[in-house]
């Protein structure tokens, strides 16, 4: 059962009923199950953690926090040497994203824009087979560079122990405390707070859909501010009749290896490009492997080769698709670039897979799901700032504007108190 291949139009209704769903995973069912574990962290504190704790892990803790100093570490000097580019790399591009205050005089006024950091984050990394050491990298490095002056790491308790590589990226990137708790659990105690776990205002990481749906309704509760609500990882690639099948169907398949919902589109004009990569796929199943059925059950239904008419339809459909991760493959990469409007992440020409930004290029992949890059951008700087405007008006602008404002308040129906505010500061008034 090869990947399908689609001759598409922009009418197509498959196109609708098939790839613009946005495949936000429904957390309705998780979400049930989890309100009663947020309302015993909230109102039981540290005794609710050690509780689920054993429950969902069978780990009874001595304590809930670690001090990552207080630890000694033996981490293989190349991987070490991986993870420290890897920082390098991910600290020079976020350093670009740092914002400046600014001041303009407008109609006789000092107007203006400072910026501060959220006062406090929480990043959280998955632990078993789900380990993203990356993704620690991704969450506090920018946070760090924006100034947040608080910051821990919050993890699922191991049998063997908190993984050394955590650890060490603790370490490296001195973050206060490592939390041992897991699940929709440790979300909850960092959103309220317990006796043990500080509450951080923002909390950014991926997770089961326990930990999405944590995220997301103590989000929607205003308790804590997220990065962007979360569904399966997701690859576009724009390709035309000059591009590498074999590379196409590898990077589809670093997609499948995510997940088993995980989706790999292929668009292109070229139909002996779209057989070639079906053949691809398939020798690859044979010659890898490893997490078979994961890769097959995300290709075969939730991927697809999508056969355009021309390369301004292809360009059109990842738009409205909004992908995570957009590769283009093309004779003329900048030309195509220059007319996408929505993506995560953007990786341009044959030697840039998306395996790049996920861990050494420098790019976050933290990045938007589910076409929500038609309203978030992916993780950086700016994510953990707040911007503060501010206005210091002159006397003799108040005088000229009062007029303007008497009017307006009026309108509005709010010139007792608004317009009088201004009115009293006028010449002639006291």
């Amino acid at each position: 059962m090869p990947i399908p291949i689609l001759y598409c139009d922009r009418s197509s209704k498959e196109l609708t009923s098939r790839f613009l769903q946005g495949a936000r995973e429904d957390l309705t069912t998780a979400t049930n199950r989890i309100l009663p574990i947020l309302e015993d962290v909230r109102t039981k504190g540290d005794s609710a953690l050690y509780s689920y704790t054993e429950m969902f892990d069978g780990i009874k803790l001595n304590g809930l926090t670690i001090d990552p100093k207080s630890i000694k570490t033996n981490i293989d000097p190349k991987t070490k040497e991986a993870f420290l580019r890897a920082k390098e790399n991910i600290e020079t591009f976020h350093k670009e994203q740092k914002r400046e205050a600014w001041s303009k005089t407008i109609d006789g006024n000092r107007l203006g824009v400072k910026y501060t950091p959220i006062p406090s984050l929480a990043v959280y990394a998955p632990g078993g087979k789900a380990l993203y050491p990356s993704s620690v990298l991704m969450g506090i490095i920018p946070a760090k560079i924006a100034g947040v002056p608080r910051i821990q790491l919050i993890t699922p308790p191991q049998k063997e122990g908190i993984p050394e590589i955590l650890i060490w990226l603790a370490q490296i990137l001195e973050i206060d405390r490592i939390v041992t708790v897991g699940g929709a659990q440790g979300i909850a105690a960092c959103a309220y707070g317990t006796e043990s776990v500080p509450k951080s205002e923002f909390i950014v990481g991926p997770g089961n859909a326990y930990v999405a749906a944590a995220k997301s309704y103590l989000s929607g509760q205003g308790l804590i501010g997220i990065d962007s609500p979360a569904g399966p990882s997701e690859v576009c690639i724009i390709a035309d009749k000059e591009a590498n099948p074999h590379w196409i169907a590898c990077d589809m398949l670093s997609q499948a290896e995510h997940g088993e919902d995980s989706s790999a589109i292929l668009l292109t004009t070229d139909v002996t490009l779209a057989k070639r990569v079906q053949e691809e796929l398939e020798i690859a199943f044979v010659e890898r492997p490893k997490r078979l059925a994961m890769k097959q059950k995300a290709i075969y239904e939730n991927s697809g080769i999508l056969v355009f008419p021309s390369m301004e339809d292809c360009i059109w459909f990842s738009n409205e698709l909004a992908p995570e991760h957009l590769e283009i493959q093309t004779t003329d990469n900048e030309a195509v670039f220059s007319q996408i409007e929505h993506a995560g992440s953007v990786f341009l020409g044959a030697y840039s897979p998306v395996a790049m930004g996920d861990y050494i290029s420098g790019t976050n992949h933290i990045l938007p799901t589910a076409r929500g890059s038609r309203i978030y951008s992916s993780l950086g700087v700016d994510t953990f700032l707040k911007r503060v405007t501010f206005q210091e008006v002159t006397k003799e602008s108040l005088e000229t504007l009062y007029p303007f404002v008497k009017l307006m308040s009026e309108l509005e129906g709010l010139d007792e108190e608004h317009g009088t505010s201004v009115k009293v500061r006028t010449k002639g008034f006291r």
